[in-house]
C-alpha cells in the first residue's frame, strides 16, 4: 500500500479545501464591508458573548490568535470605533473587548449576506439530521485540539435558536 494514500490524510485535505474554499467565498462580503475575516470573527464573538465583550485572554483563545495578535486587532478595531476596552472591575491586570453600536451596525451590515453564503456553502448542502452530526463531530473535534476555545462565552447551539425570540 502507498503509505500516501492514507484516510487520515484526506481527512485533513478534505477539511482544509473546504474551510479554505467556504472563507475565499465569505472575503468578498467581509471586503465590502471593510472587514478582514479575523475583524469580522472577533466582532462576531464579541455580539454573541454574554453583555457583547470577552476578556481579552478569552477573546485570544477563541480566536486563535496570540495575545499580542489580540491586541493588535483590537487596537484596529478600536481606532475605527467597532471595539472599546473595558477595565475589569474584579481584576486590574484584566480587560474585556466590547463591540460598540458601530461594531453592531458593521456586523449587521455583512450579516445577511455571510448567512447567504454559509447556506448556499455549507449547511444548506447537509440535509439537517446530517448537520446536526456533523456539528457534533466537529465540537468533538474542537473541545480537543483547542479545549479553551469557548472560554467566557456559551456556545451556541443551533438547535437551540427557535428558543431565542425573533425581533
Amino acid at each position: 500500500m502507498n503509505h500516501f494514500d492514507d484516510s487520515r490524510l484526506t481527512a485533513m485535505g478534505l477539511l482544509a479545501e473546504a474551510y479554505t474554499g467556504i472563507a475565499a467565498k465569505a472575503h468578498e462580503s467581509f471586503a465590502a464591508a471593510g472587514l478582514s475575516e479575523i475583524d469580522f470573527e472577533t466582532l462576531i464573538r464579541l455580539a454573541r458573548s454574554p453583555q457583547g465583550r470577552l476578556r481579552m485572554s478569552d477573546l485570544a483563545a477563541q480566536t486563535g490568535l496570540s495575545t499580542s495578535g489580540t491586541t493588535r486587532v483590537v487596537d484596529r478595531l478600536e481606532r475605527e470605533g467597532l471595539v472599546t476596552r473595558q477595565a475589569c472591575p474584579t481584576d486590574r491586570r484584566a480587560s474585556y473587548a466590547a463591540i460598540t453600536e458601530a461594531g453592531t451596525d458593521r456586523l449587521g451590515g455583512v450579516l445577511p449576506q455571510h448567512l447567504i453564503d454559509i447556506e448556499t456553502w455549507f449547511t444548506g448542502l447537509l440535509p439537517p439530521a446530517e448537520l446536526s452530526a456533523f456539528l457534533g463531530t466537529l465540537r468533538t473535534i474542537r473541545d480537543a485540539v483547542r479545549p479553551c476555545a469557548t472560554a467566557g462565552a456559551e456556545d451556541f447551539r443551533p438547535e437551540e435558536a427557535a428558543l431565542i425570540p425573533s425581533e
